[in-house]
């Protein structure tokens, strides 16, 4: 029998819900910024800003912070980079349907890489989960079309970013202060986001108020909360787990798309949304009605 989950494991759960939900939420926001302002500048200025704003409030962390500590927050600053860079040039050449099902993908790569190199361990229930969530993020994208070996190929090298960041991420946050790696990774993602700019001649000064808000609640809750939340919960929530209520994102975003933008969603995509929110509540239902096994004799 599973020992029952630690009040800190349900709240660090209840906590990653909530992120993916700021996150649905300003998918629409960024959407409408980035076609007034180029998308590796955007990146830069929301995770600058992020970082300066952690490093006053975490800053006797971060001189405290070690080599080691530096070391893995740079990595986690890597693999997060890595992400957006493959998913913006990704969507350069296919389709937002695709791109949104091949993130999705992260899902099944985050227990797989951790199986591979970590010897991270994962229930068949967790594994089943992740299934179901995949479909449902296929449902949900109205994926189907065909694969784009390009521009397909650069978002699912986005998905395994993304997976490797959770996994960097767990380790981490055993050994350092999450305060800390939070600067190091922000700081990481917006200066190599603003290098990546400045080459291709894409740093421009942001204009309007749609491009102003969309960097002001991107930087200071999406960037600055969201991802401290995320730090911090993954002190207690395993990377699989993390992975799998961080795939509601596409649900909230649809929610959210529909809410504030007029976008609908086809029956299809209902049943899809619906399906990620049933994995994520199966995962963490299940274990729990199970009846506890009998104790040996003697």
């Amino acid at each position: 029998m599973s020992e029952p989950d630690s009040p800190r494991q349900v709240g660090a759960e209840v906590a990653l819900v909530g992120v993916a939900a700021v996150w649905g939420l300003t998918f629409v926001m960024v959407q409408d910024a980035i076609e007034l302002l180029p998308t590796m500048a955007f990146l830069g200025y929301r995770f600058l800003p992020a970082a300066l704003l952690m490093a006053l409030i975490f800053r006797r962390q971060l001189r405290a912070l070690s080599p080691a500590g530096w070391r893995a927050g740079a990595g986690m600053g890597v693999f997060l980079t890595a992400g957006y860079v493959f998913q913006t040039l990704g969507l350069e050449q296919t389709t937002a349907s695709n791109a949104g099902f091949i993130t999705g993908m992260m899902v099944v790569f985050t227990p797989l890489l951790g199986a591979l190199f970590l010897a991270e361990r994962m229930s068949r229930v967790a594994w089943g989960a992740a299934a179901v969530s995949v479909l449902g993020l296929f449902l949900l994208s109205g994926a189907g079309g065909e694969f784009r070996l390009r521009g397909d190929g650069l978002v699912l090298l986005c998905a395994l970013a993304f997976a490797g960041h959770i996994l960097v991420t767990s380790r981490a946050v055993r050994a350092h202060d999450v305060g800390g790696l939070v600067v190091v990774q922000l700081a990481v993602c917006g200066a190599i986001c603003l290098a990546i700019g400045a080459v291709a001649g894409d740093l421009e000064a942001p204009k309007g108020s749609t491009v102003w808000s969309a960097l002001i609640v991107t930087s200071l809750v999406a960037s600055a909360l969201g991802f401290f939340i995320q730090t911090y919960a993954q002190k207690h929530a395993s990377p699989a787990r993390t992975a799998l209520i961080l795939a509601s994102e596409p649900a909230f975003a649809g929610f959210f798309g529909w809410l504030l933008a007029d976008e609908r969603l086809s029956a299809l995509s209902l049943v899809g949304a619906v399906l990620i929110l049933t994995a994520i509540v199966a995962v963490e239902l299940i274990p729990r009605l199970r009846p506890p096994r009998p104790l040996p004799e003697g």
